[in-house]
């Protein structure tokens, strides 16, 4: 999808990217605890000076789904006997915008590749960066990137719940999700970044 998308001419950005976290920040800061308080803006810096490195911009970059959870993606499963099945389609690009292709990559492990415990899955998370360099590559930047990316993809998802649950929107017909499990996976990936797993070629360390 990264691959097709990559000559798309729509060049509208991510509508929950760095922006609009910084947007709203100051507003979801007043229905916080402290120390998520603090949480908040001490990652909202830490991806506003990520987003200003040389390096960022040179990240391949398209219009990605940016909201690749598994409720999003359908099987078809032709033989009930067969050990796999064939990829049905893709839905809810509500948020798709251009952006990295690696926060989209994050995005997907972040749900895909975690268990309760909210803990990445090593097995998982190989299986899916495995399959996904079959087909592209990761630059080194990207592979430096990756737990920059796992920590910006859990805080999106953290805040766009927190936002939905103290602001909610005039006839909203989705109940609001708990920010909880995105408060701890972020938390989780920040106490992780230094041996998080990385999006390298070879097995994490």
């Amino acid at each position: 999808m990264h691959l097709a998308a990559s000559d798309y001419p729509g060049r509208l950005p991510n509508p929950r990217g760095l922006a609009w976290w910084e947007q709203i920040a100051p507003q979801l800061s007043a229905h916080l605890e402290p120390q998520q308080a603090a949480i908040l803006a001490d990652e909202l810096s830490h991806q506003r000076a990520f987003a200003a490195r040389p390096a960022f911009a040179s990240l391949p970059a398209s219009a990605v789904h940016a909201d690749l959870f598994r409720d999003n993606v359908f099987f078809d499963r032709t033989d009930s006997a067969a050990s796999t099945a064939r990829l049905a389609g893709i839905i809810d690009f509500w948020f798709a915008g251009v952006d990295t292709w690696l926060f989209d990559l994050a995005v997907a492990a972040n749900d895909w590749c975690v268990g309760d415990d909210a803990e990445l899955d090593a097995e998982r998370l190989d299986a899916l960066l495995g399959a996904y360099r079959t087909v592209r590559p990761l630059q080194p930047a990207e592979v430096e990137a990756w737990p920059t990316m796992l920590r910006a993809a859990a805080f999106r998802f953290w805040l766009s719940r927190l936002f939905d649950l103290h602001f909610p929107r005039p006839a909203e017909i989705v109940a609001p999700k708990d920010p909880a499990r995105f408060e701890r996976i972020l938390r989780l990936r920040r106490a992780d970044a230094p041996a998080s797993h990385r999006a390298g070629d070879g097995p994490p360390e």
